[in-house]
């Protein structure tokens, strides 16, 4: 299946200034696939280690980490000349071998000409814990789960794709409830690719959501494989907590909900383990909207998301008869699984960092707010064709920002003081609505 973040390989391979590359994600997110393909279609040759499974190579590390002695151990270990510019070396599962990790600096300084590419998966948690890092000489990707946008081409729906790319909505809102079914379809499926592959085999949502329970079971057991007893019952605590927190009509994370008695002091650690790892998306508050949003950010006020849709839904256990009902689905539990949507819309596009924004005194709140260049965009995410926004029209003119934007099940549609854009539309972001602003479109 086609992943967007196959671009961004091709310009790394094509970039005079090219270091070693470190891709990062969750588990089961397609790392390995994608980086496979990409060497497959644009080298001559893999030399492919993996280090979760060729201790073999692991020990090759513990010695001297010049590059031209170790490119020799990858060519005898694969069979493939590591030395030749037209061959792809990958490093899989790094975070098994530090050594590696470190050797990534030799391979910048010492072997530019080397096309390498390191992928871990447990990566981030490995960094907090002491390991390593070659800072400053890699180039980084992140990856996750397929997109919306990816969701409509592995099933087929290219056309669709391409109408929203064009920015063509009128052609898109004649067509909306073909767009709507196959966002329904993709609230339940999701984008992780070995759930996606199982609904295009079956045509399932059981067996789907069977794909889905047995990737929940791995996350877990990731925990205790990966954390000490303590730390990885906190980290399933919280795990288990998101739901419930996203239930809420009030999303701000709330420490109680995990644990009675529960404190910042005693799980931060936790949701810390879960970001590091790429399952929790961790959306912090801002006081106001000032350039840059980083400098007005209250880390101690913050809503997670998980990782992918369709998760949220397994770990809800939402049953699939919700996608016959109409746009049930999408207000389903106060809407969580639209905001959990168009964050993940939000993240994938590696172009911007959402936060959100509430009022200290009262109940107004903007699901998500993110800075582009030099514009600030505050963006309402409405689960139905409800278009009642106070909180971010007040925000919006209170601030001085121009237009909000708002994300709903009606068409789009301009007004003096927001842009109603089609929930299916919401991969169009960032670029979409900054073209907007400035009479490009």
């Amino acid at each position: 299946m086609e992943r967007f973040a196959i671009k961004d390989l091709i310009a790394w391979k094509n970039s005079p200034r090219r270091r070693p590359l470190l891709v990062q994600g969750a588990r089961q997110v397609g790392k390995t696939w994608l980086i496979r393909e990409f060497g497959q279609t644009h080298f001559a040759a893999v030399a492919y280690v993996n280090f979760l499974e060729d201790e073999a190579m692991a020990r090759q590390f513990e010695g001297e980490l010049a590059p031209a002695r170790l490119l020799d151990a990858v060519t005898l270990y694969t069979g493939v000349n590591a030395k030749d510019p037209n061959t792809l070396v990958v490093f899989d599962e790094i975070q098994e071998c530090p050594r590696a990790l470190t050797s990534l600096k030799s391979f910048a300084e010492r072997s530019p000409e080397t096309a390498l590419v390191a992928a871990g998966s447990l990566l981030g948690v490995a960094l907090h814990r002491g390991v390593s890092f070659p800072v400053g000489k890699v180039d980084h990707l992140l990856i996750y789960p397929l997109s919306f946008g990816e969701f409509l081409l592995a099933t087929g729906n290219n056309l669709m794709l391409d109408t929203l790319r064009r920015g063509d909505l009128a052609l898109a809102d004649s067509l909306s409830e073909r767009y709507i079914e196959q966002l329904r379809n993709y609230y339940f499926v999701g984008g992780m690719p070995e759930v996606v592959q199982t609904f295009l085999d079956t045509g399932s949502f059981s067996e789907t959501r069977k794909q889905q329970n047995r990737l929940l079971f791995d996350y877990e057991h990731d925990f205790s494989k990966y954390a000490d007893a303590a730390l990885a019952e906190k980290i399933r605590l919280v795990w288990n907590s998101a739901p419930g927190q996203l239930a809420r009509e009030n999303k701000k994370f709330v420490y109680s909900a995990v644990r009675t008695g529960a404190r910042a002091r005693g799980y931060e650690e936790a949701i810390q383990w879960l970001v590091d790892a790429g399952l929790l998306l961790r959306v912090n508050r801002i006081t106001k909207p000032g350039l840059p949003l980083s400098a007005y950010e209250d880390r101690d006020a913050f809503k997670i998301y998980l990782l992918d849709v369709g998760l949220l839904g397994a770990a809800s256990r939402l049953d699939a008869s919700v996608l016959v009902d109409g746009h049930e689905l999408f207000s389903e539990f106060k809407g969580a699984l639209t905001e959990n949507y168009v964050c993940q819309e939000l993240v994938a596009t590696g172009k911007v960092v959402p936060y959100y924004w509430s009022a200290e005194n009262s109940s107004g709140e903007v699901d998500f707010v993110y800075d582009y260049g030099r514009s600030i965009v505050a963006v309402e995410a409405k689960a139905t064709t409800n278009l009642k926004a106070k909180s971010l029209r007040l925000f919006v003119e209170r601030n001085h920002l121009g237009r909000g934007l708002r994300l709903s099940l009606s068409p789009f549609k301009e007004q003096d003081w927001v842009v109603n854009l089609p929930l299916y539309a919401a991969g169009l972001l960032p670029e979409w609505f900054a073209q907007m602003r400035k009479g490009a479109i």
